[in-house]
């Protein structure tokens, strides 16, 4: 024990806690998808047109296109530096937005809040990056589960943000942005005490036990999910109520703590049980020993492979850096189709105000709502179900990704329509679709091109968020709602009706029909890939049953 050596169970306590920490950061990263609740007060502060609104909207996605500087990052620095980053970013970048909107300083500059705008979505490329960088790492034989969980919570994390504001400040947009500020900063810095890379499993019995674990808290996060979906169907409820629920949606966001908190009482019985035993010795001075040993071995045949690779381009399935991944017609196949699943939602939700208002909805936070936590449960779900058919039948992920495709251009159609209640029908099949988008791909570009370079080849794919905004949002959205809007007192404009938008989900409809067949074509293309995976898997629970 003088060796400083953890056991293996104290080290898995420690991998937990992290885990549970990154799923603090995740539920508090979704800050970015909150426009739509504080939009119409810009919209109003600074007399914009909707084209206007719309840029400012693509300005805070465009923060993500600097996510490459993260991805760089990933692969140079502890994940704690990430962490400090993104956060201090987010302080400033909402905190200059906070000044505005409470009037505390006098509207800044167009060019200026664009700038803010697109800090505020930069921070969360760094918080996004240290989180699932190091936890794809941490549980590498449950990829589907990690970024499901951890991709749900980003989606929940809007509702959460939406319901604590309605619940104890009534909806008051500069309160709103204040602590979108602030949560994301004091969360972050808790998180750099605990998380951190830590050495994956090693036999299919742990990864069974972290199967289990992650059941856990799949359940535990529906149950969130839930309770905040419950919270939006009360009508006007009481101060005393509001402030039960959100001292309750604290407790349940704490409660993942279980999970650690079971697996170091466990080490410490292993450990009272290992040390009164004499007919069980505990090898930590030969582990020791031997360690650099095993360490040097392992290094030199590592050398020996990459100098193997070196010689070759890797197929899909290996180590690729982000030029040899660029390289490939899997990697642009990927890339379209993520295009077109998550652009056309970005624009749903950055107009999710002004398509309610069109419609004649007067309060259209239970859109946003709806469209948080419906996307939590197409993260969840989709981590889930992906890599129980990998196991049970090598089906390819990408396939769910095509399954999602006709899902959204369904719904675009119905919105397009404009038939009573669309607008509930939408929100809900925008957010599951958008989130089993998010859920999906995060994996797959990890099994297609490896996980050595995982956190740039990432954030080149995330790419798509700034730049499906700028297509779909404020090209698109912007420029076709201002031919139908009408001009209002003070440089404005407003557009009431169906036709608003109708035309805007007609095309996004089409985007999505092509996305499906892009990721049927991924699909095919990756079928021996996952077979692969599969056998791997099997091998693996077999030889530790041996």
């Amino acid at each position: 024990m003088g060796f400083g050596l953890e056991r293996p169970s104290v080290s898995s306590a420690t991998k937990w806690l992290g885990f549970v920490t990154a799923i603090w950061v995740q539920a508090i990263s979704g800050n970015n998808y909150t426009f739509s609740n504080y939009s119409d007060a810009l919209k109003t502060l600074m007399n914009l047109t909707q084209l206007e609104l719309n840029n400012l909207s693509v300005a805070k996605d465009v923060g993500k296109a600097f996510g490459l500087l993260a991805g760089l990052a990933s692969d140079r620095f502890p994940t704690w530096v990430l962490l400090l980053i993104g956060s201090v970013e987010g302080l400033v970048g909402y905190g200059a937005q906070w000044l505005v909107v409470s009037e505390r300083i006098q509207p800044l500059s167009y060019w200026q809040m664009c700038i803010f705008l697109c800090m505020g979505g930069n921070s969360t490329t760094w918080m996004n990056t240290a989180v699932l960088v190091t936890c794809i790492r941490n549980f590498r034989s449950n990829r589907g589960p990690v970024s499901g969980i951890l991709k749900g919570y980003v989606g929940l994390s809007t509702a959460i943000f939406t319901d604590l504001c309605a619940a104890m400040f009534n909806n008051n947009s500069a309160s709103f942005i204040l602590m979108l500020a602030v949560t994301p900063f004091a969360v972050c810095l808790t998180a750099m005490i605990f998380l951190r890379e830590i050495a994956p499993s090693s036999s299919a019995a742990e990864d069974k036990q972290e199967s289990r674990y992650f059941w856990f808290f799949n359940g535990l996060a529906v149950f969130v999910a839930l309770y905040l979906l419950a919270y939006d169907f009360i009508p006007d409820p009481s101060t005393i109520f509001s402030y039960v629920f959100s001292a309750t949606l604290l407790l349940l966001l704490a409660s993942p703590l279980l999970i650690p908190a079971y697996t170091y009482v466990s080490a410490l019985a292993e450990s009272r049980v290992g040390s009164s035993d004499p007919e069980k010795p505990v090898p930590v001075v030969v582990a020791a020993l031997e360690a650099p040993l095993l360490a040097a071995e392992k290094a030199e045949v590592e050398d020996v492979a990459e100098e193997a690779v070196e010689r070759r381009r890797p197929v899909i399935g290996e180590e690729h850096t982000i030029f040899e991944a660029m390289r490939t017609l899997d990697f642009w196949v990927l890339f379209v189709s993520f295009l077109c699943g998550v652009g056309t939602g970005l624009a749903v939700m950055n107009n999710l105000g002004q398509i309610g208002l069109a419609l004649g909805y007067v309060d259209v936070s239970i859109f946003v709502s709806l469209t948080s936590i419906w996307g939590f449960f197409g993260r969840i779900i989709s981590g889930m179900v992906s890599e129980y058919f990998i196991r049970k039948a090598a089906i390819p992920r990408p396939l769910w990704n095509a399954a999602s495709q006709i899902l959204m251009a369904v719904g675009y159609i119905l919105l397009a329509i404009a038939v009573p209640g669309s607008l509930y029908i939408g929100s809900i099949v925008v957010g599951i679709c958008y989130g089993i988008r998010l859920a999906i791909t995060v994996p797959t570009a990890s099994e297609l091109f490896g996980l050595k370079y995982y956190g740039l080849i990432y954030n080149v794919l995330i790419l798509n968020l700034p730049l499906g905004s700028l297509l779909f949002s404020g090209l698109l959205a912007g420029f076709l709602y201002d031919m139908e809007a009408t001009p209002t007192a003070g440089g404005g404009n407003t557009c009431v009706g169906a036709h608003c938008y109708r035309l805007v989900f007609v095309v996004m409809a089409i985007a999505c029909v092509v996305g499906f067949g892009l990721d049927i074509l991924l699909s095919i293309r990756t079928k021996r890939l996952y077979t692969k995976i599969q056998a791997g898997k099997k091998t693996k629970r077999v030889s530790n049953l041996r």
